[in-house]
């Protein structure tokens, strides 16, 4: 087999929706809920689809991206797992699963807005990566 490189154009448009694909699946996934089970696993495989993009600023805005919502998704695995005395401390089952809910939209929501925010402000530029391509 012969490898043959190729150049490859990465617009400062697909860098920039890069840097904020991820707030916006985190965002819309946390405010509807239900889609939280279906964001983890496409958060999977669009973490991983970014973490190694040619701008390290995309990785950055992908990396606390991350940090957030699996922060999330971790905090509800210990509310799960003391699902008895979070009742008791907080007031019964509908005041804890409000409480996760608020602290999960205080967290992700906010800070993903800003992101997103400032992802369009950067100074995209359009980049050029070079390819190996079997033939």
């Amino acid at each position: 087999m012969n490898l043959k490189k190729v150049e490859k154009i990465i617009s400062a448009g697909q860098c920039k929706f890069a840097a904020r694909i991820f707030n916006i699946g985190s965002i819309i996934a946390v405010l509807s809920v239900v889609l939280i089970p279906i964001w983890i696993a496409g958060s999977i495989f669009t973490y991983a689809s970014i973490a190694h993009h040619p701008d390290s600023r995309v990785g950055e805005y992908n990396r606390w991206a991350g940090y957030r919502f699996y922060g999330l998704v971790g905090s509800l695995v210990v509310v799960l797992n003391f699902t008895g005395e979070m009742k008791a401390l907080l007031g019964g089952t509908f005041n804890m699963w409000l409480t996760v809910y608020m602290v999960g939209v205080l967290v992700v929501v906010p800070l993903g807005l800003r992101d997103i925010y400032r992802a369009g402000r950067e100074n995209w530029r359009d980049m050029t990566v070079e390819l190996e391509v079997h033939e």
